[in-house]
């Protein structure tokens, strides 16, 4: 009857038409949370979850990674980016008192690139790899708790900072210069790069905008806050209940961002203007997309029904084609809540590599073939 009731969904969720709106806002994750792992022997991998082409079996969990990881993954509160370019393949993110973290491109070994002290202590809140138009790589941070854009090099090495928009910053927008003014807080939920300029997401205040900072200079890198601005909080076409993450779709020049309370990604041109709404489930509440070989993954912190484990959702171009539930069908415990995770395909397979938040965790899935 599962199987029934999912493909019926996935033949009714036509994307492109506007649903109804999600108003009621999750708790925000707090930062004093008190984290609890129940640690458990390795899922059986006889488990799936799935529909159709689409199923995936746990490969891997928290013990594939480095011991510090293990350590300090319960607090993890953030998500992954992918070196596209081609011939990479490697997947970053950070965590607290760890720094970056680099998976290689064939997911079989991790290591730990060192990582400036300014960093290692803060939350990067996701990750965005990105390369300038000399063709040189970087990383860049969203660090929600301290209010700062970190940009590293892809081996660590701290270029550049991007600090909060102050009193005196001008966006050319009247809302978000007066929430500055008044000396509202600067609290990034996410960040990516397109054509020179960064866009900055703010779901953890009451701004709620993107905001748009420009390269100012490729050597040294620098950037500073540009008269662009668009969102805001609400539950209209191209507002925000909760901006969350933000990416590029590899191969397009479309802003994608996560409208968490609202279960729906909302889309952009690089001006800030407003393409399209990808509505989602009802009570989704989506914290990131990632796209590759013509399927995007999204990681929802709640599913429509909140007692059971969030869904991760795969679409095949704008429909849903198929929802993994790592902790009801895969038995992964400690997925209550997802918050990050990107799709690859290596040697004509799909992996997932999801992360969860309270408690956080981390695990690499494999496609059933």
């Amino acid at each position: 009857m599962r199987q029934v009731f999912y493909l019926i969904v996935a033949v009714t969720f036509v994307i492109g038409h506007a649903s109804a709106h999600v108003t009621e806002h999750p708790p925000v994750e707090k930062e004093a949370f008190q984290f609890v792992a129940h640690h458990e022997k390795a899922p059986d991998t006889k488990f799936t979850s799935g529909q159709g082409a689409l199923k995936f079996k746990v490969l891997y969990t928290r013990d594939h990674f480095p011991a510090e990881v293990v350590t300090a993954i319960d607090k993890a509160h953030g998500g992954f980016d992918v070196d596209r370019r081609e011939g990479k393949g490697e997947t970053y993110f950070a965590l607290p008192e760890v720094g970056i973290i680099q998976i290689s491109a064939d997911l079989k070994t991790t290591r730990l690139i060192e990582t400036p002290a300014a960093l290692k202590k803060a939350n990067a809140h996701y990750v965005t790899a990105w390369t300038t138009s000399d063709g040189t790589p970087y990383l860049s941070f969203p660090a929600n708790d301290v209010g700062k854009i970190f940009t590293t090099t892809m081996d660590g090495k701290l270029v550049h900072t991007l600090e909060a928009p102050d009193a005196m910053t001008d966006f050319k927008h009247p809302a978000v210069n007066t929430y500055f003014s008044e000396g509202g807080k600067f609290v990034p939920t996410g960040v990516t790069h397109l054509d020179g300029m960064l866009y900055v997401t703010t779901g953890y205040s009451d701004l709620d905008y993107i905001l748009g900072a420009k390269l100012t200079s490729l050597e040294p890198l620098k950037a500073s806050w540009y008269p662009l601005a668009f969102g805001g909080k609400g539950d209209e076409p191209g507002q925000f209940g909760t901006g969350h993450h933000i990416t590029v779709p590899y191969g397009t020049n479309r802003l994608d961002a996560s409208d968490r309370a609202n279960a729906e990604i909302e889309r952009y041109s690089p001006d800030g203007t407003y393409l399209e709404t990808l509505p989602l489930i009802k009570g989704s509440f989506p914290c990131s997309i990632d796209y590759e070989a013509g399927y995007a993954v999204v990681a929802c912190l709640f599913g429509p029904d909140k007692e059971k484990g969030a869904p991760l959702y795969i679409l095949e171009g704008n429909h849903l084609v198929s929802t993994v539930r790592l902790k009801e069908e895969l038995g992964v415990e400690t997925f209550q809540h997802l918050h990050g995770a990107v799709i690859r395909k290596i040697d004509g397979k799909l992996y997932i590599i999801a992360q969860s938040w309270n408690p956080g965790d981390i695990v690499i899935l494999e496609q059933v073939m």
